[in-house]
């Protein structure tokens, strides 16, 4: 899953968008001017969002946001602790708001939560056949037993697992798995990645769909 970012805290940015990399790819935006091109140009799964910006404040970028009907999870991480202050986020479009200084697996555990509910799931486990997911865990399973991968086969079977039934293209696994840091992609990078998969997993796990992207069936 991929993440947006915006905190113009230098070190309390790099901190927190370095801590978060462990489980998602993030983007880290210093000002909501640069943050709102982002949006438009990335389908992020969330956005973590300061209220006291440069410009342009974190609250006035949400509220841009929901005018135009952009329904991406956005949680508000700030200093601003005061229960109005909570209640006019909250109000503004936010679907949770985290006070400085906060701790990171709670940051980690909200995040999970907000982009699970978002994609209609109740609980955080995904099962197709004999093979289960767990996103919050970061946690493959074949037939109850642990699967050992690595973090891009992690991150490329959790967008198939958690649109199941749906057919993901390779652009849109490369948009979601990988951030501004990860550099050049070679060209058949995800096909590795696919391949290693149904080798651990299983060969009729994910299915390809010539021509338009993969699927994992329930």
């Amino acid at each position: 899953m991929r993440i947006l970012l915006v905190e113009d805290d230098v070190m309390l940015g790099k901190a927190t968008a370095e801590g978060l990399k462990t489980s998602f790819a993030v983007d880290w935006c210093e000002c909501a001017e640069d943050a709102s091109a982002a949006l438009k140009a990335t389908p992020y799964d969330l956005v973590i969002l300061d209220i006291n910006l440069p410009g342009q404040s974190g609250l006035e970028l949400l509220k841009d946001l929901r005018a135009a009907n952009d329904e991406r999870p956005v949680l508000f991480l700030t200093a601003r602790d005061a229960v109005k202050h909570r209640i006019e986020g909250l109000n503004a479009g936010a679907d949770d708001y985290l006070i400085k200084p906060f701790d990171l697996d709670e940051l980690i555990a909200r995040i999970s939560a907000l982009i699970r509910r978002s994609q209609g799931r109740a609980s955080p486990e995904v099962s197709a056949g004999k093979v289960s997911y767990d996103p919050s865990a970061k946690q493959a399973k074949k037939s109850g037993k642990a699967v050992k991968l690595s973090g891009r086969e992690l991150a490329v079977l959790e967008i198939l697992m958690t649109n199941i039934g749906k057919v993901i293209s390779k652009a849109q696994i490369e948009e979601h798995i990988y951030d501004w840091d990860s550099g050049d992609i070679e060209s058949n990078t995800i096909e590795v990645h696919i391949s290693a998969l149904r080798r651990k997993l299983g060969k009729d796990l994910i299915k390809t769909i010539r021509g338009v992207g993969y699927i994992v069936e329930k």
